[in-house]
């Protein structure tokens, strides 16, 4: 089976959970090959139609799988090739990407969701699948804390709390997690920004906590990254957050005021060792092999 990828390619790169995700489908036959989008906005995405008959003509594909609203917009403004598309939460908890989005739901022969919050938002009718982005656990080994800590250059007594994501970024709502800090005693709040992927599954060996308080999410790939290292976890409730850690020892849904997240936090970092949340992925099918098995069933079923 021949599947074009369409999504957003920023200076040369796609999404590394989408590349996971395409790596996943290539090790089970699938052939597969990117459409990259590279301008910003409808018009924008708009603009590579003719670009994306070009790669129609030439690659022959069965399917064309859209990442994000306006990635299945673009990719049904043809009507050849059946799309799937996938939403990943920014383009359905958008009000103005969601109006876009619900075109795309509507022309898409097959709706992918990573979130049941997002189905209720987006009210898809037809053809649609809750399948969140899986993770590869292999690329987060387990490591001893304190080797972890000195390979991050961070103090063997410290108290080290992750915030996710960095500090600028505004849907990562950092006010509310440097007020919950306030709180507390003799803890620093790191921000996740400029360390590689290999580093971030270091550092989340090498806290105590990790921390989440977004104004919104989809299924966000940083919380199950988080769980594959056994990092304890305090969230706001937000995206499946909930759904993912409920019942897990060491995690905590908090509500959102400084307060409450500086309590869950005084919990998680008094649990003071891994979770049993790696487990968890594997019970839950979050993995990429088994999410590609699911991606595959849908291809089928359209070809």
């Amino acid at each position: 089976m021949r599947v074009i990828i369409t999504a957003r390619c920023k200076s040369g790169k796609y999404a590394p959970f989408i590349q996971e995700q395409v790596e996943a489908l290539e090790k089970k036959g699938i052939q597969c090959q990117y459409f990259g989008i590279h301008k910003r906005g409808i018009s924008g995405y708009l603009s590579h139609l003719k670009g994306l008959f070009k790669a129609i003509d030439s690659f022959r594909p069965d399917i064309i799988h859209a990442h994000y609203g306006l990635s299945g917009l673009l990719a049904n403004l043809q009507r050849r090739v059946p799309v799937v598309t996938t939403y990943h939460g920014s383009d359905i908890n958008d009000k103005r990407l969601l109006r876009a989005s619900k075109w795309a739901i509507r022309f898409s022969s097959f709706n992918i969701f990573v979130s049941q919050n997002n189905i209720d938002l987006a009210k898809p009718k037809g053809k649609f699948m809750l399948i969140p982005c899986g993770i590869n656990l292999e690329d987060y080994p387990i490591i001893e804390k304190k080797g972890a800590r000195r390979l991050m250059g961070l103090k063997p007594d410290g108290r080290y709390i992750l915030f996710a994501g960095a500090f600028d970024n505004k849907v990562k709502n950092a006010p509310l997690a440097q007020k919950a800090i306030e709180h507390l005693s003799g803890v620093e709040l790191l921000e996740l920004k400029g360390y590689s992927r290999a580093q971030v599954a270091i550092l989340m060996q090498a806290v105590d906590t990790f921390l989440m308080t977004s104004l919104s999410e989809g299924s966000p790939q940083v919380i199950k990254e988080a769980m594959a290292c056994g990092c304890p976890i305090v969230s706001v409730d937000v995206g499946d957050v909930k759904d993912l850690i409920e019942g897990i020892e060491g995690c905590y849904i908090s509500e959102r005021t400084p307060e409450a997240i500086a309590s869950c936090l005084t919990k998680a970092i008094e649990y003071g060792k891994r979770t049993d949340a790696r487990n968890t992925i594997v019970r839950k099918g979050l993995t990429n092999d088994n999410v590609s098995d699911r991606i595959i069933n849908v291809y089928n079923s359209l070809v």
